[in-house]
């Protein structure tokens, strides 16, 4: 089987990757390619995947430029795909994992495979009015899924999953060897790390602010506007812009719980993930899937407000989390082996289903 990965054209597709779609285009292109398939990915240059890749473009370093590269970005797949069905090399499948190529597959005859990874509400209506017949879709969440219940060419959920090893090759320390709470994420208004950072003054604790500020106008005015002053004003408050992997995975296992402060319906959240395969717990707000994502009780705690999530984080420092249960639930639920299972089988049906 030859299958085409398609990426974001914003940024690059590696092991180091800061946006979450581009994680998941990573570690399941790898788990794909160990099963002995052929693959591409389709990226901007920069990329680093496991199989062959396809170079569409320089990343895009200002959303002003975005359609220009996303424009780019597709008439090269588009020509690549057609070139390798002339070739006589045709792809069995093209898995979207972009969000926004799959309108482009009424010029192309290879069955389209389309992740919806962001809420319903970020997707234009207009988007889904006239869908290829060559398309079919999948939600990485039960809750994502719901609310597109009306479209009748999704074709099933299959969640996200992480890259274990990546922590496994670790040693996670126990309560005693962690402190102060992390934030980590995209630094942008609907993540949130300035409520976060309010969190962290209410309940008296230290703060490290982990994550990549982009270089778009709108992220940037929010960073200075929002977080950077609540920096300077709360005691034991730290920035770190853009940690590699292996500050990530330190920060992680010497945290003593992650919040994660998100303003939006999350379809998933491998923050939550990545912190309960390094052992810490998570603080989170209830928000869209992320009750699929935090056991309550068990790998952290569910909140509706900064004052249920001060309450809980007495509980964490009381220990009502143990580090071993987070890292046997990641490795029951959240394995990049499992995500590759769920879409190998979704990859036969949807195969099955254009013959």
């Amino acid at each position: 089987m030859r299958i085409l990965y398609i990426s974001y054209p914003l940024l690059t597709v590696s092991e180091e990757s800061a946006g979450g779609a581009e994680q998941v285009l990573w570690a399941l292109e790898r788990e794909i390619a160990r099963r002995g398939v052929q693959t591409t990915v389709a990226a901007s240059a920069g990329s680093c995947v496991a199989g062959e890749l396809f170079v569409t473009g320089d990343p895009c370093h200002s959303l002003d430029d975005y359609e220009r590269r996303n424009q780019e970005h597709q008439e090269k797949i588009v020509k690549f795909v057609q070139r390798r069905e002339s070739q006589g090399r045709p792809f069995d499948l093209i898995h979207d994992m972009s969000g926004s190529f799959w309108p482009c597959a009424a010029s192309i005859r290879t069955p389209v495979l389309a992740t919806l990874h962001l809420p319903r509400s970020f997707y234009s209506v207009r988007l889904f009015a006239n869908i290829p017949a060559n398309v079919s879709f999948n939600c990485v969440s039960y809750t994502q899924a719901r609310s597109f219940a009306d479209l009748e060419v999704v074709n099933g959920v299959v969640a996200n999953g992480i890259a274990l090893d990546q922590f496994q090759s670790h040693r996670v320390a126990g309560p005693a060897g962690r402190s102060g709470l992390l934030w980590l994420g995209r630094i942008c208004e609907e993540k949130a790390p300035h409520v976060a950072l309010e969190i962290a003054r209410r309940a008296g604790m230290a703060i490290i602010v982990a994550g990549q500020v982009y270089p778009f106008t709108y992220h940037r005015r929010y960073f200075d506007r929002e977080v950077a002053p609540r920096l300077k004003e709360i005691a034991g408050s730290t920035f770190i812009q853009a940690p590699t992997l292996k500050n990530k995975c330190r920060l992680l296992r010497e945290a003593q719980a992650v919040v994660i402060s998100s303003q939006v319906e999350e379809t998933s959240s491998l923050v939550a993930m990545e912190a309960a395969a390094a052992g810490a717990p998570v603080v989170a707000f209830a928000r869209g899937a992320l009750a699929e994502v935090v056991e309550h009780g068990v790998t952290g705690f569910l909140v509706n407000d900064i004052e249920e999530a001060v309450l809980a984080l007495r509980r964490v420092k009381a220990g009502d989390i143990a580090a071993a249960v987070c890292i046997r639930h990641a490795c029951e639920h959240f394995s990049s082996a499992v995500m590759a299972e769920g879409y190998a089988a979704l990859y036969e049906r949807t195969l099955t289903a254009f013959v």
